[in-house]
Formats: C-alpha cells, sequence, structure tokens
C-alpha cells in the first residue's frame, strides 16, 4: 500500500532563503492603498486626497530603500 520502492536520500543542503525585503513589500502595500485612497478622496470631491498622495509619495521612497538596501546587503554578503 505504500511506497515500497528505494528512496535516494540526498544529503541536507542547508541553502539560504532567498531573503525577501519584508520592509519594502510593507511600505509598497501601504503606497498602493495610499494611491487608491487618493483616487476615492479626489472621486468624492475632497482635498484629502492630498494627504495620500503624499503618503503614497513618502512610502513609494521608503519601497526603494529598503528593497535597494537589501539588494545591497546581498550583493555585500556574497561578495
Amino acid at each position: 500500500m505504500g511506497d515500497t520502492g528505494g528512496r535516494t536520500t540526498t544529503p541536507s543542503v542547508r541553502q539560504e532563503p532567498t531573503a525577501m525585503p519584508r520592509l519594502a513589500l510593507y511600505a509598497l502595500a501601504v503606497c498602493v492603498l495610499a494611491v487608491a485612497a487618493a483616487v476615492v478622496s479626489f472621486a468624492r470631491g475632497s482635498w484629502l486626497g492630498v494627504v495620500w498622495v503624499l503618503l503614497a509619495g513618502l512610502a513609494s521612497n521608503m519601497t526603494w530603500y529598503y528593497a535597494r538596501r537589501d539588494r545591497d546587503r546581498r550583493t555585500s554578503a556574497t561578495g
């Protein structure tokens, strides 16, 4: 009933997972949500959308910063 075939077991190689820039992903999510909120605010005729646009710009800069920082750390760690 079970698997009776001979399994070849390969030695467990500890490979580091590719580090996801988690803070960059969070900042990207904030940026996308802020843009959506700005669109909704302007569609409703509210000037509050200006604040959302500013927040989207800040989150966009944070996304680039954290993504670049992570990329630089990975390249400097590998040589």
